[in-house]
């Protein structure tokens, strides 16, 4: 078999065959059971010939709250969200989780990775609507691991000593304007950029270096 044949993208040694996704939701209370999911975006990342993280591609959509849901008025005065508004465009829950989670399918595979793994900032919270969502529209290929997750806010508090999420983007250099956060497609550019620059800064430190030398990959995951 050639090394052509046998190539694997760098991104499938990276995070245990995982390809990170990150998501940001837009709801209109805590509950995702009981609260209605009004818009969703995701990033896909991907991995340059020296082994940095950047953004791939994105997508968003802005969701209809399903049948019976809950809208809090706090929280749809904390989003500036009107549900009904028609000029949303918004669509299906299914429809909208259907339209992400296809693009991110093709990219598992081109980066020859198993599964996605969810990247947020307090990712349990995205996580916990997604799968909802998920389970009430009996979507049966769910990319993403069901549990497992990359949460920013703690992984900023460790890099950048901070946990919210302008105020480390902030310290890491990231541009953040606090008039458009709360845009599910602008917190997931910004997370996406904040989850680069802490593993490419890992990188940076030699920290990626240590634990390939610990490992033995070999020449085939040098980068």
């Amino acid at each position: 078999m050639s090394r052509q044949d046998s190539y694997k993208h760098p991104m499938a040694s990276r995070f245990r065959g995982f390809l990170p996704v990150v998501v940001d939701v837009e709801t209109a209370g805590f509950n995702a059971n009981t609260d209605a999911l009004l818009e969703i975006a995701a990033a896909t990342l991907t991995m340059d010939e020296n082994g940095y993280l950047m953004v791939d591609k994105y997508y968003e959509a802005h969701v209809e709250p399903f049948e019976g849901a809950n809208l809090e008025r706090a929280a749809l005065d904390f989003t500036g969200i009107d549900p009904f508004d028609p000029d949303r465009g918004a669509i299906s829950e299914q429809e909208a989780l259907e339209n992400i989670f296809r693009p991110i399918r093709k990219s598992i595979k081109s980066h020859d990775c198993k599964r996605a793994i969810l990247v947020g900032h307090n990712s349990a919270f995205d996580q916990g609507f997604v799968n909802a969502a998920t389970e009430r529209n009996d979507i049966k290929r769910n990319p993403f691991h069901p549990f497992s997750s990359f949460d920013t806010a703690t992984l900023s508090g460790l890099a950048y000593g901070q946990t919210v999420l302008a105020k480390a983007c902030e310290v890491a250099d990231i541009e953040f304007d606090g008039k458009k956060a709360h845009s599910a497609l602008y917190d997931t550019l910004k997370t996406a950029e904040l989850f680069c620059s802490i593993v490419n800064r890992w990188k940076d430190l030699g920290g990626w270096d240590m634990v390939l030398a610990a490992q033995d990959y070999g020449d085939e995951f040098t980068i």
